[in-house]
């Protein structure tokens, strides 16, 4: 097995967002979930940084961005701040990752800038809201209840599957305290409204579904929907994990994602060859 360089990484600040970079390349940008952060993308960083431009942005109000009180925080807004990610950075193409909510905001984001996209991650995602769990009316009376940081640590324990460390879960659940009440009631509200079932087959580009079989958050019933629902989509279940399968089981999503990077790369050097 090659030795991997040691990584090293820098934050930048993009508008609202502090992004984490890493590694030189083509452009690979993860984008977290609801509350997470851009950590819960770690165990990534090593070997994708290797070869690519890692960008992992934490959106508005999440983790250690910044929250301000005049601005919105629906999926619109995050496909906008993806958009300012692209330009900052000066990237005309990139593969774009998202998990969770992530995967919503990416599939806003292609559907908006159609040609910006060599290829598409969607990890724990759905075509519509999030699952029967954490609908917004759930969600609301949860935050009521209990607070925010309370009811987000409380999605988090049902999150994982059960073969998961107790320490992965401590780490998450440290992590999505960051997001402050009314950001999380605003982004939940906007994400269970969001509707790409519509547009689905207009998705023009290779898509990778990923979810892991034990994921109640968002059924594996919704990841089949949306690669039945996208042309040219393949889907990846992930054994013995729950809603996070890049940080349950990153010894069986970090190769499926890099043999997808793979293929894209030779249907791309195979198509230059044919136009040549």
């Amino acid at each position: 097995m090659a030795t991997l360089r040691p990584v090293e990484v820098r934050s930048v600040s993009v508008g609202d967002m502090v992004v984490q970079v890493s590694g030189e390349g083509p452009a690979l940008i993860c984008v977290h979930g609801f509350t997470t952060t851009s950590e819960f993308w770690r165990e990534q960083v090593e070997e994708f940084s290797q070869d690519h431009m890692l960008i992992r942005p934490n959106l508005p109000g999440h983790g250690v961005s910044t929250h301000p009180q005049d601005r919105d925080y629906t999926i619109e807004a995050f496909a906008r701040d993806i958009e300012k990610v692209f330009r900052h950075f000066r990237i005309d193409r990139a593969v774009l990752v998202g998990l969770s909510m992530g995967g919503t905001i990416a599939q806003r984001f292609t559907l908006d800038n159609p040609g910006a996209l060599d290829g598409l991650v969607l990890v724990g995602a759905t075509p519509h809201g999030l699952g029967p769990d954490v609908n917004a009316d759930n969600v609301l009376r949860a935050i009521d209840k209990v607070g925010i940081a309370q009811s987000s640590q409380d999605v988090i324990e049902r999150s994982f599957a059960s073969v998961s460390p107790r320490a992965l879960v401590e780490f998450a659940k440290q992590e999505v305290i960051q997001t402050p009440d009314f950001v999380a009631r605003a982004a939940i509200q906007s994400l269970n409204a969001a509707d790409s079932r519509p547009w689905l087959a207009s998705i023009d580009v290779p898509t990778l579904v990923v979810v892991g079989e034990n994921d109640i958050i968002t059924p594996p019933a919704e990841s089949r929907q949306l690669a039945s629902g996208i042309p040219s989509a393949e889907l990846c279940i992930v054994e013995r994990a729950g809603h996070f399968p890049m940080l349950e089981q990153p010894a069986v999503f970090n190769p499926a994602l890099r043999g997808f990077l793979s293929k894209l790369r030779r249907e791309q050097s195979a198509l230059q060859r044919n136009l040549a």
